[in-house]
């Protein structure tokens, strides 16, 4: 359904640091940026991208957006989780861990630019 996920950014090297510390907890390699300044991201058959707002008017984070990603396992959760608050984000909502019913293990972060993301394993039912 998606090509590509996009979020901005005030200040893409602060954000380069953040991403490339959880793509590489789960595995990924650090971004590319290209003429225009902005970061691309190559994992697991997805893009992600972070870039200057092409507008030129400041970045801001989507009130009530979140942008899941697909983790292997609870440990790998919680490695991305912790990579991101050493990078420069922030711990949000419960700490990581598994969700009444048992069904999925979450771990919620904001990025330095205050978009929320979710790091997300479904457990076996």
């Amino acid at each position: 359904m998606f090509s590509h996920i996009m979020v901005g950014s005030n200040n893409i090297d602060r954000s380069k640091k953040f991403y490339d510390a959880i793509f590489a907890a789960i595995g990924g390699k650090p971004g590319t940026v290209d003429a225009k300044g902005r970061i691309r991201y190559i994992h697991n058959g997805g893009v992600f991208m972070v870039s200057p707002p092409i507008d030129g008017k400041p970045a801001t984070h989507a009130n009530g957006g979140t942008i899941g990603f697909a983790m292997e396992n609870g440990d790998q959760a919680k490695a991305w989780h912790d990579a991101g608050v050493a990078n420069g984000g922030s711990s949000i909502e419960e700490a990581p861990g598994v969700r009444p019913g048992g069904a999925m293990y979450l771990a919620y972060l904001r990025d330095p630019d205050g978009n929320k993301l979710c790091g997300l394993h479904r457990m076996p039912q």
